[in-house]
């Protein structure tokens, strides 16, 4: 995946709010993903997880759960 589609994936999942973010770790962590996320590979999913959650982490896990 470039970097522009991953700037662009990442920015959709976050569009969607911090409950989609974390019900997106939660399936990466289990080693599921939703359908946007099917079409990537596993080091692809690996590279969202670490980056949904370098984003979360910035909140302190303040600003929402699931």
């Amino acid at each position: 995946m470039d970097t522009e589609g991953f700037d662009s994936l990442i920015e959709s999942i976050c569009a969607a709010g911090c409950i989609e973010v974390n019900q997106t770790i939660s399936l990466l962590e289990k080693g599921k993903s939703s359908s946007e996320l099917q079409k990537l590979n596993d080091p692809e999913r690996q590279l969202v997880l670490k980056e949904l959650k370098s984003i979360m982490d910035v909140y302190g896990g303040e600003v929402c759960s699931l």
